[in-house]
């Protein structure tokens, strides 16, 4: 199974749905709450490109974007792929 890291923050709505995503698809993953750590959330935004949203979503250490991104993947049968590793 893929590595999934998921930056958060306590009131997000887009984070609560793309988890619930990968609790549908029996993936596990690794939250990163950057709601009151700043240099987390800096380090958050380097590596997703310079976005600032949450959620910001990486799998196997391949930034795949925030939660529109993760449903579109889902939608295009791409997300399954991603989370077996096979990608």
């Amino acid at each position: 199974m893929a590595q999934i890291e998921i930056y958060t923050t306590k009131v997000c709505p887009y984070c609560v749905r793309a988890k619930r995503l990968f609790d549908r698809k029996g993936a596990t993953y690794t939250e990163i709450d950057v709601t009151t750590d700043e240099v987390t959330r800096r380090l958050m935004i380097e590596r997703a490109g310079g976005r600032r949203t949450v959620p910001q979503i990486f799998i196997d250490g391949t930034h795949v974007g925030g939660c529109d991104d993760l449903y579109e993947l889902d939608r295009d049968g791409r997300l399954d792929p991603l989370l077996a590793g096979a990608a």
